[in-house]
C-alpha cells in the first residue's frame, strides 16, 4: 500500500461489486413488486421485463454519474455525498423515463396519457426509493465507522501493551551490554534513543525503509551483546519499495527471532531479513535458526506478533497479513503488503 492510499469514502463503496450487486437485486425486486401490483394488465411478465429494463437503466445512469463526477464527490462530506447521489438518481430517472416515453410510447410501464403525471409518479417512486436507500446507506456507514472505532480502540490497547514490552526487553539488553562492555555504551544509547522515540512518540506508520532502519539498529544492539553467536544477513533490493508499514511491525519479528531462536542456542544462529518485491505485493521475510532439540525457547506472550498482525491487517484493510511457520528447520515470519 502506498502512502497516498486511504480508507474508501462512502461514495466509493457504491463502485464496489457488493454494492453494485445489491442495487441490481433491489431494482429487480422493485420491478417484481410493480408487476404484481393491482391494475397492471394481463401480461405481467412483459410489464416486469420492461420495468426491470427501465429500473436497471436508472441504476446504471446513477452509478455512471457518481463515477463521472467522482472528483466533486470526493471533496464533499459523507452526508453531502449522499444527497448529491440522490439528486443524480432523480436526474437519471428523468432521463431514462424520457427516453422510454420517446422510444416506447405505447409500452412504457405505468405510462398513461398524461406525461407530466407519469413523470411525477416516476419521480415520487425514485425519491421514495432514494430516501430509503439513503437511510440504509447512513445506517451502514455509521456501523462501519463504529466498527473502525472499535478496531482502533483494540489496536491502541495492543499498542499500549507492546510499547512497555518492547522497552523493557531493550533496556535489559542495554543493561547487560553496559556491564560487559562499557566502551560501547555511547552507540548503544544513541540506538536506544531512536528506538525509544519510535516506540513512545513516533508516527503510527513508517516507510518500509524507516522501519527496516529501526530493525537494523535493534540488531546492532543485539550483535554487541551476542557477538559471533549472532549472524545477520540482509537481502534487500537496490531501491526499497515505496510502501508504508505500521511502526514497530518488523522490529518485533526480529526481536522474536533472537529471543526464541538465537538466544536459547549455545552456538547462536543465523537471522535473515529479506525483502521481495513483486508486481502487486511486497514481502518482508524474517527467518531464523531454531534452537537445538531439548533447548526450551524463552517464554513469551506473543504480544509483539499479535500487535503487528492486527496493525498490518488494519492498515491494509485486510489485504496485508503476517504469517508464521516452521520450514526446513527454520522459523519464518512473512509480512505481505499490497502495492496500489
Amino acid at each position: 500500500m502506498t502512502r497516498s492510499e486511504s480508507h474508501p469514502t462512502p461514495i466509493e463503496l457504491l463502485w464496489k461489486a457488493p454494492a453494485i450487486t445489491a442495487l441490481v437485486v433491489a431494482g429487480e425486486a422493485l420491478a417484481l413488486v410493480l408487476a404484481l401490483a393491482p391494475g397492471v394488465g394481463s401480461d405481467r411478465w412483459v410489464y416486469f421485463g420492461l420495468a426491470s429494463l427501465m429500473i436497471q437503466w436508472i441504476v446504471l445512469l446513477s452509478l455512471s454519474g457518481t463515477f463521472l463526477f467522482r472528483g466533486l464527490f470526493l471533496r464533499l462530506r459523507p452526508a453531502s455525498q449522499a444527497w448529491l447521489a440522490l439528486v443524480l438518481l432523480l436526474a437519471a430517472t428523468w432521463i431514462a423515463g424520457g427516453l422510454a416515453a420517446w422510444l416506447l410510447p405505447d409500452t412504457t410501464p405505468g405510462r398513461g396519457g398524461h406525461d407530466l403525471a407519469w413523470i411525477a409518479r416516476l419521480s415520487g417512486m425514485a425519491l421514495a426509493m432514494g430516501l430509503l436507500g439513503l437511510a440504509a446507506f447512513q445506517s451502514v456507514w455509521r456501523s462501519r465507522q463504529l466498527a473502525i472505532q472499535a478496531k482502533q480502540s483494540e489496536l491502541e490497547a495492543l499498542q499500549a501493551r507492546i510499547r512497555p514490552h518492547f522497552l523493557f526487553n531493550t533496556l535489559n539488553t542495554g543493561a547487560a551490554l553496559v556491564h560487559a562492555r562499557p566502551g560501547e555504551a555511547e552507540q548503544l544509547l544513541l540506538d536506544l534513543a531512536d528506538l525509544f522515540r519510535a516506540a513512545l512518540s513516533g508516527p503510527s506508520e513508517l516507510p518500509l525503509a524507516g522501519e527496516l532502519e529501526l530493525a537494523r539498529r535493534y540488531l546492532e544492539i543485539e550483535r554487541l551483546r551476542f557477538g559471533d553467536r549472532l549472524q545477520v544477513n540482509w537481502s534487500l533490493p537496490p531501491t526499497l519499495p515505496d510502501v508504508v508499514v505500521p511502526a514497530l511491525s518488523i522490529q518485533p519479528l526480529v526481536e522474536n527471532a533472537i529471543r526464541h531462536g538465537i538466544e536459547p542456542s549455545p552456538r547462536g544462529g543465523r537471522l535473515d531479513v529479506t525483502v521481495v518485491e513483486e508486481v502487486d505485493q511486497v514481502r518482508v521475510v524474517v527467518s531464523n535458526d531454531l534452537p537445538p532439540a531439548g533447548r526450551k525457547p524463552a517464554a513469551g506472550h506473543q504480544v509483539g506478533l499479535a500487535s503487528a498482525r492486527e496493525r498490518i491487517e488494519a492498515l491494509s484493510e485486510g489485504r496485508g497479513r503476517l504469517e508464521t511457520r516452521v520450514l526446513d528447520g527454520r522459523y519464518v515470519a512473512t509480512i505481505t503488503l499490497p502495492v496500489a
